[in-house]
């Protein structure tokens, strides 16, 4: 079930007894952290009602084959380009038939035609109705054009009659759509990251900050995300978009950063501190602006920041925690210096000296760094860097959870 996290699962539901087992399919298929949407019949609305599934899917159901709040009243095109896997369920004989004649009559049809995702079919009629040598043609047609069958089981059935044709339980349904998708290297794990800079407030229009852009982490996000893992971004101030499907926390300050990271903590299987947090910040902010004096020298009077990843690792539900170490100079040493005193599980160091790597650029080159081993990764672009990293983490993740179910 776990290979359903961040996958965009479109429900169809047609006129059937059976659609009130959609209801249970739907929360267990959210529950795994898919993003569902519920496309509905005219039909399926006099078993089941729209609001019922908008409660469990935490989204408009959609029934109009031309909506008009949808860009331009092409809302058939923008579903069928968004999902990922069509699963009708249940599916009735009178979808199929009209589904394998390829008409295009009502949204859910629409759909079918329009998408490049997989559909898969989970039929729920009368057992006669299944039987027909008409259907049996249906279902054959259906399958050449490569649609996935799941069921139809066989038992008692609502009009009493007992034979093949019941729609499956929710569960089976749930884990054959979840074998669907691979398996990705985090999936199901809950990934947090830090990202961008922080900013420490000298008075309402001045701060203190550094060069970061964000784009390590923002990239690092989105790879975790296509690995599997609930992902939530907590992003200092930077000039990017939220990635889709990722939960975006936005902060100003260190102990803004720091609050965030602890919030929920105890759910973090994976902490990613790909953050420069500012190591200092004013002792006091002025409650007005700083005028501009006759003095040549200004002094400030700084304090030591919160360490936000030394934080986590000392926490009492620690994750396996990730740091970052941006040095100048003595890389691989100042990182194995950081790994110990912070008591981190791996760190990524990387040397931003060097011209074309580091804050504000598009590539970058890292080291790996841990308590017996380095492993350096050669300089590319930071999206396909991040992909690489969350790899190579979720690697060393793993082999920290079999250490640790051996301890146990």
């Amino acid at each position: 079930m776990h290979r359903l996290t961040n996958r965009r699962l479109l429900l169809g539901i047609t006129g059937g007894i059976a659609a009130y087992k959609s209801a249970e399919l739907t929360r267990l298929l959210k529950g795994a952290g898919a993003d569902v949407r519920v496309v509905m019949t005219p039909a399926a609305t006099e078993f089941i009602t729209p609001l019922t599934l908008q409660a469990l899917s935490g989204n408009p159901v959609h029934l109009q084959l031309l909506d008009p709040e949808a860009e331009a009243g092409m809302g058939h095109i923008e579903l069928a380009k968004w999902a990922d896997l069509i699963l009708v369920a249940p599916a009735s004989a009178d979808f199929l038939a009209r589904l394998a004649a390829g008409m295009g009559d009502d949204l859910l049809t629409t759909l079918c035609l329009a998408t490049d995702a997989p559909i898969c079919l989970a039929p729920a009629m009368n057992q006669a109705m299944w039987r027909d040598a008409r259907t049996q043609q249906n279902m054959d047609k259906l399958k050449a054009l490569g649609m996935l069958v799941f069921g139809p089981g066989s038992g008692v059935q609502a009009c009493g009659d007992t034979g093949p044709g019941r729609m499956l339980e929710p569960t089976e349904l749930a884990l054959l759509a979840a074998e669907r998708f691979e398996h990705r290297a985090l999936a199901g794990k809950t990934v947090f990251i830090t990202a961008g800079p922080t900013r420490e407030a000298l008075d309402p229009v001045r701060f203190i900050s550094n060069h970061s852009s964000g784009k390590m982490g923002y990239a690092l996000a989105e790879a975790a995300r296509d690995a599997g893992a609930r992902v939530r971004l907590i992003s200092g101030p930077v000039n990017l978009p939220p990635p889709e499907r990722i939960s975006c926390i936005q902060v100003e300050s260190a102990q803004q950063m720091l609050d965030a990271a602890l919030d929920g903590l105890a759910q973090c299987d994976l902490f990613i501190a790909a953050a420069a947090v500012a190591d200092y910040r004013p002792v006091s902010i002025a409650e007005h602006k700083i005028k501009k004096g006759s003095e040549e020298i200004m002094e400030l009077h700084l304090i030591k920041n919160p360490d936000i990843v030394a934080s986590v690792a000392a926490s009492a539900t620690r994750p396996f925690t990730v740091g970052f170490a941006a040095e100048t100079r003595d890389v691989v040493q100042y990182a194995q210096d950081k790994l110990s005193r912070k008591r981190l599980d791996l760190i990524v160091a990387n040397d931003v000296s060097q011209p074309g790597i580091g804050f504000n650029s598009d590539d970058n080159a890292v080291t790996l760094v841990t308590s017996t081993t380095t492993e350096t990764l050669p300089t590319t672009s930071k999206q396909q860097l991040a992909r690489q990293l969350i790899s190579r983490i979720a690697t060393y993740f793993d082999d920290y959870e079999k250490t640790a179910s051996k301890d146990s």
